[in-house]
């Protein structure tokens, strides 16, 4: 019997959520499509009225810094626990009575305030235990960071330790154009390159071997670290590493990127619309050359020589600025334009109207938040094209199903994929009679309606079945 062909027996996860905002409501989105169980608190009957209209999961109007609030709404049953409201001061005093409650529940917290984090033991530790901080404006600097890494890349994650690596391209010429997956191997024999995934418009394939590569399509490759510059080639991508950056809005994330790009040796603009703020810039920064204007001013932008930057990024608090700022360096020649988008809604319209990436500071604390709360052995997981799909990294337990048959055995459904095999220093990208051994990680790529089997399978043992 196949690892994936029955139901195994595992105990439903319960999530307390506090804070039924962006963050809140898409993390509860995702869950209840898992078929976890979901309890939601929030003062706004408004917020709350959104989240009972759409998703499958309990509401409790109320603060959650009451007690009582957090008992009536069962935390004392509660497998993890997230406090992710808009207020840093809110999130901790939920954790403290969270704590107080129930003392063996995962707790993390949405903190943003940087003050907060430098005392980050006294939030760890007793009375409070939080398990994991999200940042969100950490978070999204790292997804800004991972999308530059890879010139040419669209999308780009890594793996036990940076020895697998997932990147998403888009092929619009070249050998692939055309194929079918059955005959990928004629156009790149190296057996340590597979295809995870094919992005076509909105939807999102975990490929067959029938299925075929079209131009336009963003193609995801997984492959070992020694086989990206063939990656690369195959899609006759630009393998210039990016040198010259430009950053529009000089706030807490934009400073935050600046800082991280001269650690980097790159050459960094930073542009910011108050007086102020640019002398505040310049005392903070070493490097960057700090400039007061107008990103959504093309003669300024073009006096800046906005055509031969490697990267635009444009991060102001305001959408419009930012959407318009992109596309006015991308008209004049810029080789890639990063967007800041707030609503997370938005983030589909904005690769239709020719922007090449969107980053929403939420939604990256919501995949980082999803990466803390996997049930098994998960060291670690990725979203794929928003909430198309997720990658999960884990460790194959001994008595599980999973172990010591071939790959072709594990009646894998259409949407799963194994990516890899990390074996000690080895890895394997996997074929049919490949064998996954007892503490082996693994990387699964999973469509949204599968990642709860794929969760339960990685976290069942034969004793359960």
């Amino acid at each position: 019997m196949g690892f994936f062909s029955r139901a195994p027996r595992v105990e439903q996860l319960k999530v307390v959520i506090v804070g039924a905002g962006e963050v809140g409501y898409h993390i509860a989105h995702r869950l209840a499509q898992e078929s976890k169980e979901v309890v939601i608190i929030d003062q706004s009957s408004e917020a709350l009225r959104r989240v009972s209209e759409v998703l499958d999961v309990q509401t409790f109007q109320g603060s959650g810094c009451s007690p009582v609030v957090l008992s009536d709404a069962g935390v004392m049953d509660a497998d993890i626990f997230l406090a992710v409201t808009d207020s840093d001061e809110i999130n901790i005093i939920a954790c403290l009575f969270a704590n107080a409650i129930s003392p063996d529940s995962i707790k993390i917290a949405r903190i943003r305030n940087e003050e907060y984090n430098l005392y980050q033991d006294a939030l760890t530790n007793k009375p409070l235990n939080i398990s994991t901080i999200i940042n969100p404006e950490i978070e999204v600097i790292k997804a800004i960071d991972r999308m530059l890494a890879v010139p040419g890349a669209v999308d780009f994650s890594e793996f036990a330790e940076g020895r697998v690596k997932l990147v998403g391209i888009r092929v619009e010429k070249g050998p692939l154009v055309g194929k079918k997956l059955m005959a990928f191997r004629d156009v790149v024999p190296d057996t340590n390159v597979l295809i995870a995934a094919i992005v076509r418009g909105e939807d999102l394939i975990i490929p067959s071997g029938r299925d075929e590569i079209i131009s336009g399509d963003i193609v995801y490759f997984a492959c070992k670290d020694t086989s990206l510059d063939v990656v690369r080639s195959v899609c006759g991508r630009d393998m210039a590493p990016v040198r010259d950056v430009l950053i529009i809005g000089g706030g807490n994330i934009g400073l935050r990127l600046a800082v991280l790009f001269e650690r980097k040796g790159l050459h960094v603009k930073l542009v910011d619309k108050s007086e102020a703020r640019c002398q505040y810039l310049a005392e903070k920064l070493n490097s960057t050359l700090v400039l007061r204007g107008d990103g959504t001013d093309q003669d300024f932008l073009r006096e800046e020589n906005v055509g031969e930057m490697d990267a635009v990024i444009s991060l102001t608090s305001d959408e419009e600025t930012n959407i318009l700022s992109s596309l006015l360096a991308k008209n004049l020649g810029a080789k890639k334009t990063v967007t800041r988008v707030n609503k997370v809604a938005y983030q589909p319209l904005v690769s239709a109207i020719g922007i090449d990436h969107s980053v929403s500071p939420r939604l990256s604390a919501v995949n980082s938040i999803l990466h803390h709360i996997r049930r098994g052995k998960v060291l670690s997981s990725v979203s794929i094209r928003g909430e198309g799909a997720e990658a999960l990294e884990a460790i194959a337990q001994a008595d599980s199903e999973l172990v010591g048959k071939p790959v072709k055995d594990l009646a894998m459904p259409r949407g799963t994929l194994l990516l890899a095999i990390v074996r000690g220093k080895e890895v394997v990208i996997p074929s049919g009679d490949s064998m996954i051994q007892p503490d082996d990680r693994i990387i699964i790529l999973s469509t949204r309606e599968n990642v709860s089997r794929v969760e339960q399978a990685l976290t069942v043992t034969l004793k359960q079945l």
